[in-house]
């Protein structure tokens, strides 16, 4: 029995259907639109990016493969760009690592006199590497005549003045002196941890663990400014008006001639044991036992830890590297961060040749799985769930692409991408019925229950197709369909549209599977989406869904049967109040409801935003009229403020189709020049961080006031909560950026709100 429910609206125009003697196509699947323009105008009044070069950070590890038997110590960079450890073992230097390629820190054979010299400590002088040792300070810079013989036993802590003279340091014990002898000598209560030149003042601060203390040169004394506890590291700050003490909880600031420290010691960190600070550049950076981090000009911190970043999160000393790097040693290695200047497009054409490299199995857009410690030439090309969703979102990546640019390129994967989701089609013995995905016979690494016999003696494919792939599916034949000049591509495309919604109008609104009965959520007949309570997402979501493909078929085929049925759901079923209900009034199901609708709703699946956003395409572009065209509009801008949290750029740019002025480009941007350029799953940790603000988290699962920029969380395709704090697999996965990152970009360049770079 069908399920029928009242429904009434005031403007009888939106149902308006042919006169009855009008003839329609009724098998012809040939176009009917003329070819799209190549460039799609801006709405008047939208803001438009100008792609100009941006600081596109990334990271190069170098691993120390001694760390179990010997420990780090130091990094500095000379003038020259030279780059050395210090480590128990002697002097390091990195070696051949490259963006996304990892390399080494090996044994320092530069200078073959230091090899035999038992090197204790080194810093900088005039931008020049000072060495103390056991005997003597030295160095290899100005033509190597400075030696300056030492009597301190153990000496381990060295800082310099400009005048060539030194201040050494033991566990407690402190030495000035210059090339003609020890000036002066003292001894100091406490372990000394470390010794910094302040030029204002001509002096020398010495931190212990309880105490920071002043060596003034002029008068040759001694002073002990403040006294605390649990002090870790320091410097100077402000133009050397203050400095900043590091503790194993937090940091405080202390004025550097009054000695008054800050009221209290600041613990809104992303990690408050702090191991080093160091100011470079104007910036602050600070290191603990949870990553490092960067003090923000406006407030917060750029937060750099996991594997993406660094070898480890124990941060042993920060410096300043060549061009502008940053250095963050680790009690595993080095991580170098590099910030590169690189347009938007510089990173589309990156991660297009990424994609085609390392994410293309059969066609499909696919993760790299089982892999070791990150490295992808490690890892196998998995099938999925979801080949026809990641791959149809790569299509029209590749479609968008190719109406910007009309590059061959792209013309050919489209080709490649389109043959593989055609043969989900043509593998499946049900006509119309797409497989999840096809593999060689004895090879598949999922569920086998759900695969099954192709009448190819070589291979099988995957069953129980979903509702997201079917929405994905006809979003990417669609914008297929749309721009993409070439005939035989085209017909393609909306051969495979026609054959999926033939489908599922010949079985009632429903996929029907090799067994004869509807997938779990390929459902849109009524009686299944008018049973679910109006507050559950699920029954806004699958009207919005149907109604945007059966347009995209009508729109296609002009099959009558397409129009017909979007009519009846919308007249005769209420699917036009279902997807109109504001998004504020979604929620979870009363307790007198079934039990699907509970399980249906017991929190915000993020995964429908995916879909829904994804068929907005259709449902708007593809309106049957524009009465309904301008409810669309309404009911799409009403689920993107519910989103605008997030700030997703994929949602924002398929938002800006509307034709809206403030669709959040600002946050779009910044989405898609943070994301990292290292897709690998490492395994990030946020949960633990003070210097967020948390909320309990709500239906939605929000769990901050404010997102975390995508480089600082896990990698997330569109249908993850960019709220999430932690997550990864420690390596073993990596995903691919034709669904996550070229999707928004290259709808954004075709709807005309990000532009080219001046320079090709």
């Amino acid at each position: 029995m069908r399920l029928l429910i009242p429904f009434a609206i005031s403007s009888l125009t939106i149902f308006s259907l042919p006169a009855s003697g009008q003839q329609h196509r009724s098998v012809s699947t040939t176009p009917s639109q003329p070819p799209t323009p190549a460039r799609h105008q801006p709405h008047p009044g939208q803001p438009i990016h100008k792609d100009l070069p941006y600081p596109q950070k990334f990271s190069i590890k170098y691993q120390w493969q001694s760390a179990d038997t010997a420990s780090l110590q130091k990094v500095l960079c000379d003038r020259n760009g030279v780059i050395q450890i210090l480590s128990t073992r002697g002097l390091l230097k990195p070696s051949g690592g490259a963006m996304l390629h990892p390399g080494l820190l090996v044994p320092d054979l530069s200078y073959r006199p230091l090899l035999d010299r038992k090197i204790t400590s080194i810093t900088l002088l005039g931008d020049q590497l000072v060495y103390l040792d056991d005997q003597a300070v030295l160095s290899n810079a100005w033509a190597g005549k400075y030696y300056i013989p030492h009597t301190l036993p153990q000496a381990s802590h060295l800082a310099g003045a400009p005048d060539f003279s030194f201040l050494l340091a033991n566990t407690n014990t402190l030495q000035y002196r210059n090339d003609t002898g020890i000036i002066w000598q003292g001894r100091i209560d406490g372990k000394i941890i470390d010794l910094l030149y302040d030029k204002k003042r001509n002096a020398f601060w010495i931190l212990t663990e309880n105490s920071l203390t002043v060596f003034l040169i002029g008068d040759k004394t001694i002073h002990t400014k403040y006294k605390g506890k649990d002090l870790t590291c320091f410097t100077l700050s402000n133009n050397n008006k203050e400095l900043i003490l590091g503790t194993t909880d937090g940091y405080l600031t202390i004025d550097a001639d009054s000695a008054t420290p800050s009221a209290e010691p600041n613990r809104r960190l992303p990690g408050t044991a702090l191991s080093v600070i160091r100011i470079i550049d104007g910036k602050t950076w600070f290191g603990s036992s949870r990553g490092a981090f960067m003090l923000r000009e406006n407030s917060g911190f750029d937060y750099y830890a996991s594997a993406r970043w660094i070898p480890s999160d124990k941060i042993i000393d920060i410096a300043g590297g060549p061009d502008n790097n940053i250095l963050l040693l680790t009690d595993k290695g080095l991580g170098e961060i590099h910030f590169q200047p690189m347009t938007l497009l510089a990173k589309a054409l990156f991660f297009e040749q990424q994609v085609r490299t390392r994410h293309i199995r059969n066609g499909f857009n696919a993760t790299i799985s089982r892999m070791k410690d990150g490295d992808p030439d490690t890892g196998i090309l998995e099938d999925s769930d979801n080949d026809g969703l990641w791959t149809s979102m790569y299509l029209a990546a590749e479609a968008f692409r190719y109406a910007v640019t009309h590059s061959a390129q792209s013309l050919q994967n489209c080709r490649e991408s389109l043959d593989a989701l055609e043969r989900l089609y043509t593998l499946s013995p049900i006509k119309g019925f797409p497989a999840r995905s096809f593999e060689r016979r004895g090879y598949e690494l999922a569920d086998t229950q759900v695969w099954r016999r192709s009448s190819d003696p070589q291979w099988d494919w995957k069953s129980t197709t979903s509702s997201d792939e079917a929405i994905g599916h006809i979003f990417g034949l669609g914008v297929i369909a749309e721009l993409i000049t070439d005939p035989a591509i085209k017909n393609q495309a909306v051969r495979l549209i026609d054959g999926l919604m033939q489908h599922i109008v010949d079985h009632n609104m429903y996929l029907v599977d090799w067994n004869g009965q509807p997938t779990k959520w390929g459902r849109w007949n009524p009686e299944y989406v008018n049973a679910r309570p109006v507050m559950v997402g699920d029954r806004k979501i699958t009207s919005s869904n149907i109604l945007a493909m059966l347009q995209t078929a009508w729109h296609f085929t002009h099959k009558k049967i397409y129009r017909d049925k979007a009519f009846e759901l919308l007249q005769q079923y209420g699917y036009l109040d279902n997807l109109m209900r504001p998004m504020k009034d979604i929620a979870p199901a009363p307790p007198t409801a079934d039990e699907l609708s509970k399980q249906l709703s017991d929190g915000w699946n993020h995964s429908d935003d995916e879909m829904y956003f994804l068929g907005y395409w259709g449902l708007y572009r593809y309106a049957l009229n524009d009465t309904l065209k301008k409810k669309y509009r309404a009911a799409i801008i009403d689920h993107w403020q519910i989103e605008r949290p997030e700030k997703e750029a994929a949602w924002n740019i398929v938002t800006a189709m509307t034709g809206i002025k403030d669709f959040d480009l600002e946050e779009s941007i910044a989405y898609l020049q943070s994301y990292p350029m290292d897709l690998v799953n490492w395994t990030v940790t946020n949960s633990q961080r003070k210097d967020l603000t948390f909320l309990i988290p709500d239906f939605r699962g929000q769990t901050l006031t404010e997102v975390l920029p995508p480089d600082e969380t896990p990698i997330n395709r569109h249908n993850a909560n960019l709220f999430e704090l932690d997550g990864g697999d420690n390596g073993r996965s990596e995903n691919s950026a034709g669904d996550i990152w070229l999707l928004p970009y290259w709808m954004g360049r075709y709807l005309g709100v990000i532009s080219g770079p001046d320079k090709p």
